[in-house]
């Protein structure tokens, strides 16, 4: 599939997604967003991809935020509209079988912070700052900032930054929780890539099984942990479990296929 405001290419069975709105600093569009589910869920039905990094244009922004002229003249409908729509597509980056990790290069700002948080992992570059400014424009997040911030860093400083439209640098945002690694912008993707690699030598039905009893934590409408008793039971049934346990067993290392 074509696009327009993204770039993707498959390399060792990773996935990059790149925003490619440079002038904009990679500001988020209706079109750009949709692109980006698009693209998240080639990467899940891909057979050779098994992970995904998700990253900005440039060396100054992951995302700067939203293209606000594309909403500035919306009413209350219309921009609830716009947050269900975009919401959907953050859910399925973050319910995605297979990790997507945020490799953020730069400014990861309203809706950028909002999408690196929907991400399953963020590593930062040096030079990378995170904020929630929306209640400078008389709004808030809507593609879930307000809850996925208070899951990562916890209500009292997650408050703190949605109320004063702080802007925090990724040392700060590693120390609170809200990124996993620092590293120096030309490290970020290989940094990313190893992790991702890391993550692909493992039997794919286990991680996506992680993926989703963690999710499961968070969702009002879910018990996480008869989600972990689910899944857990549900993967000695594949092929992978035999696979895995024979190899330890026989003291090698194991070849999973995902079955």
């Amino acid at each position: 599939m074509s696009f327009q405001n993204i770039l993707v290419s498959i390399n060792e069975g990773i996935q990059t997604i790149t925003v490619n709105r440079p002038d904009k600093l990679n500001a988020l569009n209706y079109l750009t967003i949709q692109e980006i589910g698009k693209a998240v869920a080639e990467g899940n039905h891909h057979p050779e991809v098994f992970g995904m990094i998700l990253t900005g244009s440039g060396e100054k922004a992951f995302v700067a935020g939203a293209d606000i002229s594309e909403f500035a003249a919306f009413g209350a409908i219309e921009g609830e509209k716009l947050s269900r729509e975009g919401g959907e597509v953050f859910n399925s980056i973050e319910q995605s079988a297979k990790p997507v990790i945020a490799a953020v290069n730069g400014f990861a700002l309203g809706g950028g912070c909002e999408l690196a948080m929907a991400c399953q992992m963020r590593i930062a570059a040096e030079n990378a700052k995170f904020g929630q400014p929306e209640v400078n424009l008389g709004l808030i997040p809507g593609y879930a900032g307000t809850q996925r911030l208070v899951q990562l860093i916890g209500k009292g400083k997650a408050l703190e930054l949605l109320m004063t439209a702080d802007m925090i640098g990724a040392e700060e945002a590693h120390r609170l929780g809200l990124v996993n690694h620092v590293v120096p912008q030309a490290e970020l993707i290989a940094k990313t890539t190893e992790i991702l690699k890391k993550i692909g030598t493992k039997a794919p039905l286990a991680i996506a099984s992680v993926i989703r009893c963690v999710n499961a934590h968070y969702q009002f409408d879910a018990n996480g942990f008869d989600a972990e008793i689910r899944e857990f039971g549900g993967l000695f049934g594949s092929q992978d479990f035999k696979e895995g346990t024979q190899a330890f067993l026989e003291k090698r290392k194991a070849v999973f296929t995902g079955k």
